[in-house]
């Protein structure tokens, strides 16, 4: 008897349960995305400023051409 009193009671919880999970789910969910949108938009100067440098050295005119 007492092990059906034990398992009526779990089941009380159970909507408890999936609540508190769903909230902690979400919860890191939303530290995930926030952290990778705060890292592209705090995006490190250094790397955009080395790619105009690159540029910059290279600055002669190159012309294409196609040969048939």
């Amino acid at each position: 008897m007492s092990t059906k009193t034990t398992l009526t009671a779990i089941g009380g919880w159970q909507s408890f349960l999936f609540c508190v999970g769903m909230y902690l789910v979400a919860l890191v969910f939303s530290i995930f995305v926030c952290s990778s949108i705060f890292y592209v938009v705090n995006a490190k100067r250094d790397a955009s400023a080395a790619t105009y440098a690159d540029k910059s050295v290279s600055s002669k005119q190159v012309l294409a051409s196609v040969n048939h």
